[in-house]
């Protein structure tokens, strides 16, 4: 999904933060958001909630689990 909407970002880098620009990380969070129907706000976009695959998946995760 998120390949689809940022088709130059690689998102197979250890390190996927640096690969995106503002608007990047803006399209993934509010894709995120409303796909899962999760509140992501600015305090979640960081370095380290990006910085892979991995990392963006758990941060979902987390969001899911604290909305129960």
């Amino acid at each position: 999904m998120l390949e689809d909407l940022l088709p130059f970002v690689d998102f197979d880098t250890d390190f996927l933060f640096a690969e995106l620009d503002s608007l990047g990380v803006t399209t993934i969070m509010m894709t995120l958001s409303s796909e899962y129907g999760i509140e992501l706000d600015a305090s979640d976009a960081t370095p380290r909630n990006l910085k892979s695959l991995d990392n963006i998946v758990a941060m979902v995760q987390a969001k899911l689990e604290s909305k129960k």
